[in-house]
């Protein structure tokens, strides 16, 4: 009986959050044809739905059950440190994205290189990581979630498949109109779930830490824990920027507003999100999990959800934390084929092609790769540590091309092309081969993006013949800024 409550509470909710986005979205009337009408809402989104896509886009298994996996009070720092990247994004990122009227971050690239090769290279990278990434690590921490929860012997894949075809179908036929409707509504119900979660996990250890290992309950990371402490004062800054304020999957939803005052909006109400909630919900289970069945890894929140929350509600947590699966996978899948549109296809091979059918074929390109790729994850001791180890390959060289382009006048787009790939060489040589002195990883992104950015005005200087021109903080910059915010 129990089993059929939870199906239909599960499958109800599930639907009313898809009827309620597709209320809204027809509320908005007909959606162009576009690029920008399927990939920026045609510039209708309010900083509501901002807050609440940003928010939910981030918020899915791979950060509840990869973090919690820790069972480590210290992942809190990725969040913490999270609400200053957001503001980051607000304050300075936005108006210069508005500023250039992008509908991709890469835009910007080849505004400021003035040339569409560097915008199609670090698109490429933002692509790679999404489809190799991303895309197939969000599948795994949804099924192995749902797995765990309910005990059930269907295996990762089906459960994964089910994410991917449902998750898709937002992407490929809403837009990011009706991603980003969908991840508020679906948002809502799981901060507060994920609330309650953290509510009753304290209570069943009569909010009693005692007999928990202090390394797993302090912020100040010593030299082998995952996050030591001086990388807050290296690596773990840029990791922020290149995430809140470069990364596509994030940034689509600010380009999306009327004008950048609504964006900003947007954005600083998902950093109060950030930094009053996510902390606790992300860590508190692990820690209690910890303390209450041992180091049991990446199962812990879904074993603590299932043993604490009550019968009658699991199969709402199952539609909320389904809804977080397919909204971060749709988010993402959305921003993919965004890219590819924006800075590929228009840029090398047909710049008015029909958006809705190649957004069609390159969407569901994007999702069998993805599910091929499932298994892969299935064998990581820890996703979160894998995801964060694995996206400094394309982060720091990312990142410092667009620093590069912002800092910096006269810098040939090849030297830096040609930057972006020595970091992605010379990070995958720390990675897999021999860390120099032992260095953390979050250490090793710092020293690759600095690498990246010496690299691109030596080669522009000595090969090209170009003398590179300081220009970030400088009058006549920051003017433009502000005349860009205010004339939005």
């Amino acid at each position: 009986m129990d089993s059929a409550i939870q199906l239909i509470v599960f499958l109800g909710l599930t639907a009313l959050v898809g009827y309620l986005t597709y209320r809204k979205c027809a509320e908005a009337g007909p959606r162009g044809e576009g690029a920008k009408d399927y990939f920026l809402a045609g510039g209708g989104l309010s900083w509501v739905f901002i807050a609440g896509s940003i928010t939910l886009t981030n918020l899915s298994t791979d950060q509840l059950v990869g973090m919690n996996g820790n069972q480590m009070a210290l992942l809190a720092l990725w969040e913490l440190c999270g609400f200053v990247g957001l503001i980051i994004l607000a304050k300075v990122f936005v108006p210069i994205y508005y500023k250039y009227n992008c509908t991709t971050t890469t835009e910007l690239l080849e505004r400021r290189y003035n040339s569409k090769h560097i915008r199609a290279t670090v698109g490429t990278l933002f692509l790679l990581g999404n489809i190799f990434i991303y895309l197939p690590a969000m599948l795994y921490g949804g099924a192995l979630f749902m797995q765990t929860m309910f005990n059930v012997e269907i295996g990762l894949m089906p459960i994964a498949i089910m994410f991917a075809v449902v998750g898709s179908a937002y992407a490929i036929f809403g837009g990011l109109r009706a991603v980003a409707v969908s991840d508020t509504f679906s948002g809502v119900g799981l901060l507060l779930m994920a609330v309650l979660i953290v509510y009753l996990s304290l209570n069943a250890i009569d909010f009693d830490f005692s007999g928990i290992p202090e390394e797993r309950l302090t912020l100040i990371g010593g030299p082998d824990s995952p996050i030591p402490w001086p990388t807050l004062l290296t690596g773990m800054l840029f990791i922020q920027i290149y995430y809140w304020s470069t990364n596509q999957t994030i940034t689509q939803r600010a380009m999306a507003a009327e004008n950048v005052k609504e964006a900003q909006k947007g954005v600083l109400a998902a950093a109060c999100i950030r930094i009053l909630i996510v902390p606790a919900i992300v860590i508190i289970p692990g820690i209690v999990s910890y303390k209450l069945y041992g180091d049991i890894g990446d199962q812990a929140y879904g074993r603590i959800v299932g043993d604490l929350l009550p019968s009658y509600l699991s199969g709402a947590f199952a539609a909320v934390m389904a809804a977080a699966v397919l909204t971060s996978f749709n988010s993402v899948l959305n921003s993919s084929a965004a890219l590819y549109v924006c800075d590929i296809h228009q840029k090398y091979f047909n710049p008015e092609p029909n958006v809705k059918r190649l957004n069609n074929v390159v969407s569901i390109s994007f999702v069998l790769i993805a599910i091929l790729l499932v298994p892969a994850f299935a064998t990581a001791d820890s996703l979160i540590n894998l995801l964060q180890q694995l996206n400094g390959l394309l982060s720091m060289p990312i990142l410092s091309a667009f620093i590069t382009g912002l800092m910096f006048r006269n810098v040939r787009a090849e030297s830096v092309i040609l930057s972006v790939v020595f970091g992605t060489a010379l990070y995958g040589y720390f990675t897999f081969g021999t860390a120099p002195f032992g260095l953390h990883f979050i250490h090793l992104m710092a020293i690759t993006l600095i690498a990246c950015v010496v690299f691109a005005l030596a080669v522009n200087r000595i090969v090209f013949k170009n003398k590179a021109v300081f220009v970030a903080f400088k009058k006549d910059q920051n003017d433009e800024l502000k005349t860009a915010t205010e004339s939005n």
